[in-house]
């Protein structure tokens, strides 16, 4: 599936045979056989391969965040097809979290990397919404759930643009290693396939445009922010590589994307742009077709069922 359209996301409403709220969304079993992966997954770029390591790493901790908020709030959800979709999306972004944790960190391990710094720093990021939710109750507790769908709709907003463009890139010109290859496609792929669930969750918590954009600016922020550090953790314990500052690690990232390894800033500045626009909809964010399509051809799914 990979190597189909460069640049920007294709138009869903125009591609899709069906729209996204009709895949019933279910968790898959995948198996990974990642043993053999080396650090530098991506040949010849060693600062491609170790910011989409970081954004796999730091997944894990904002899925168990996305799942504990959602669960939290099926308590005001009265709608029963969106029940079933958080059911859905639960469970997705469980089996993502669990196969992270089993595959990436032991991953990095063997390559000598030990992930335990960066995560203190993620779960304390994640904490501070279990800090807030413990110190409110009755309809203070409902609008702070609903801040919280809100900043969940523009992350999930992020997954699915990278999900996409993971499925549509020229990884597969390059040489990368297979395992890892087919590890974020599936993860990408099932993104885009639930990407508008916490939209249709946010909508159904009174998100209006303004909140929409505050959270995009804030939830990019973050997201940005923490993709970095991440990164520049992984190259600071690389032992093949110079601990670049900033400024050096941005340069050898915008390289990576003039190379393709990587999405461009470019176009993840006009993906996070579209959340500031009115007529935003995830549904114009990927194609549920090929994603469904991916997800019934990955290695990792039929090492599974044969």
């Amino acid at each position: 599936m990979g190597g189909i359209v460069h640049g920007e996301p294709a138009t869903a409403s125009a591609a899709d045979h069906f729209a996204p709220e009709e895949v019933a969304l279910r968790p898959r079993e995948v198996r990974f056989d990642w043993h053999s992966a080396p650090l530098h997954w991506i040949p010849g770029d060693p600062y491609g391969s170790h910011i989409v390591t970081a954004l796999n790493l730091f997944l894990p901790v904002a899925e168990r965040w996305f799942s504990r908020l959602l669960a939290d709030a099926m308590e005001y959800v009265r709608d029963e097809r969106l029940r079933e979709e958080i059911i859905g999306f639960i469970g997705q972004e469980s089996v993502h979290a669990k196969t992270h944790d089993d595959v990436l960190v032991n991953y990095v391990r063997r390559h000598g990397i030990e992930p335990d710094p960066f995560y203190r720093q993620l779960e304390w990021v994640a904490a501070q919404y279990d800090r807030r939710m413990a110190g409110v109750s009755g309809r203070h507790r409902r609008k702070a759930l609903a801040s919280g769908t809100h900043a969940l709709c523009a992350a999930e907003h992020f997954t699915g643009v990278l999900g996409h463009w993971a499925l549509n890139n020229a990884w597969d010109d390059m040489g990368v290693d297979p395992t890892l290859c087919d590890l974020y496609r599936w993860h990408g792929a099932e993104e885009v396939e639930h990407r508008h669930v916490s939209y249709h969750v946010a909508k159904y918590f009174g998100m209006d445009f303004l909140a929409q954009a505050v959270a995009g600016v804030l939830v990019s922020v973050v997201f940005f922010t923490m993709l970095l550090r991440g990164t520049k953790f992984l190259i600071h314990e690389d032992p093949a590589l110079p601990n670049l500052g900033y400024v050096r690690l941005l340069w050898k990232l915008r390289a990576a994307g003039r190379r393709g390894t990587i999405p461009t800033g470019g176009f993840m500045i006009r993906c996070g742009l579209r959340l500031l626009r009115p007529d935003y909809d995830p549904v114009d964010e990927g194609v549920t077709a090929q994603a469904v399509a991916y997800l019934a051809t990955s290695p990792a799914a039929r090492a599974v069922h044969g």
